[in-house]
């Protein structure tokens, strides 16, 4: 029966692929008569809904497919086109991707100007208000609460999901009227002219995804050099020449939540009992089945250049406090933007989930023996794309620069030093940072 409810099915896709609906209808339907099998009945249900042209019936074959299988991408894809949140005109071939974007490209941007006395308006690095560097007059910022996870199939649907902004990107001044160019891994800059802030907006772009999410900057360049000095003092680094200011930015992180199940096979030892007290021969039984994985929040760094201090920084940031994306937070803040495409970092990870429950599985179905696992059954559910604070430098120190970073939240410090308690024979000075310091 299993195997006639397969040939109903593949026949009813066939008819529906040649463009014969009522025909495919007929066997589609016969097919979900007959089946009882899940997979079977979800995919049925999904060519259904492709053979008919009422929303309403769509819809509820759209649901049908989902309630059998919860992760059937392309019926979560047609249902978000269905209600409006993926265009069809932004899905692409899975088979034939399209090349990323080169060259220029004109973009958008919002520039931030005081409203007084027309000055350049900055953020403040108090976490909460943009100041004008001129008349000083402020401008509170409304905290938000972060979005929601965005749908991890609807944006591997489009090229945003794939694709990684290569372009460098044309902006049109809105105060003096000039066009300068931006570098292709920045999404913050001043005009070169009038100096005015400005941030690209992401969201009007089709191969860029914008932030979900931010962290604030909460304290100035005085207290990260002051942070720097104690820094390099506990460690006993000392410089051999003079060190850069530390430098304000924001880093793009990637975060992801994984699903599913991970599918093993398994030998337990069972007994063949001959009487009522004595055990029998044993015997070693195989086992298939799967155990379900819910990973939250899996961080990965967006951006190649520093990912190597910035994966150690990490940890020391409080996620739990993140604001909703506001461009606003960039006002005179440069940002990097991601060059790890998102289906890149999504498959790395998956394979940091499968890892972790791979090597605590035997643990949790008491201690059988594996004999093989899969992660076929692993998806990722959502993801997000955060904006990290951060202080950077370079340390000169061993005959090279080494890049410190420091927590714009937390202070903490991380950098690629091998050992931060060996020391360099030069002994360079830190007095002009200390003369910042005391301005």
């Amino acid at each position: 029966m299993d195997n006639y409810s397969k040939d109903l099915l593949r026949t009813g896709i066939i008819e529906a692929k040649t463009g014969d609906r009522n025909v495919a209808r007929r066997y589609l339907d016969r097919a979900i008569y007959m089946s009882g099998s899940h997979e079977v009945l979800a995919e049925a249900w999904f060519w259904m809904s492709e053979v008919s042209d009422d929303p309403a019936e769509k819809r509820k074959a759209l649901e049908n497919c989902l309630a059998h299988d919860l992760r059937h991408a392309r019926a979560r894809r047609s249902l978000a086109i269905l209600d409006g949140k993926l265009k069809t005109d932004d899905v692409i071939n899975p088979d034939h991707l399209p090349a990323a974007p080169e060259g220029l490209r004109a973009a958008d941007a919002q520039r931030f100007i005081c409203s007084k006395c027309g000055g350049r308006m900055s953020f403040a690095p108090d976490g909460q208000s943009l100041v004008c560097e001129y008349c000083s007059r402020s401008q509170t910022l409304v905290s938000a609460q972060p979005e929601n996870e965005k749908d991890f199939i609807i944006a591997m649907a489009t090229m945003k999901g794939h694709g990684k902004p290569l372009q460098e990107q044309v902006f049109h001044c809105n105060g003096c009227g000039a066009e300068f160019i931006l570098p292709p891994k920045q999404i913050s800059a001043n005009c070169v002219y009038c100096d005015s802030s400005h941030v690209v907006s992401l969201e009007k772009t089709k191969d860029v995804l914008a932030p979900d999410g931010i962290i604030p900057h909460v304290f100035d360049q005085k207290r990260a050099t002051r942070i720097l000095i104690d820094w390099v003092e506990i460690n006993q680094i000392k410089p051999e020449k003079k060190v850069e200011i530390p430098r304000g930015l924001y880093l793009p992180l990637w975060t992801f939540d994984v699903g599913g199940a991970i599918e093993y096979t398994a030998e337990k030892v069972e007994y063949e009992e001959d009487s009522f007290l004595n055990r029998g021969q044993q015997k070693m039984v195989r086992i298939t089945d799967q155990y379900p994985v819910m990973v939250d929040d899996i961080t990965l760094p967006a951006s190649r250049k520093l990912s190597a201090v910035f994966l150690k920084l990490i940890p020391a940031f409080d996620m739990k406090s993140v604001k909703r994306y506001d461009p606003r937070f960039l006002a005179n803040w440069p940002a990097e933007i991601y060059d790890v495409p998102m289906a890149d970092a999504s498959l790395d990870a998956r394979s940091q989930a499968y890892k972790m429950y791979k090597n605590k599985l035997p643990h949790l179905i008491n201690g059988m023996n594996l004999v093989h696992t899969s992660s076929a059954a692993l998806v990722i559910e959502s993801f997000k794309l955060v904006l990290l604070p951060v202080w950077m430098t370079e340390l000169p120190f061993g005959g090279r620069e080494h890049l410190v970073l420091i927590n714009g939240q937390s202070g903490v410090v991380s950098s690629d030093l091998p050992d931060a308690g060996e020391e360099s024979e030069a002994g360079g000075l830190f007095s002009f940072l200390a003369d910042l310091l005391e301005e």
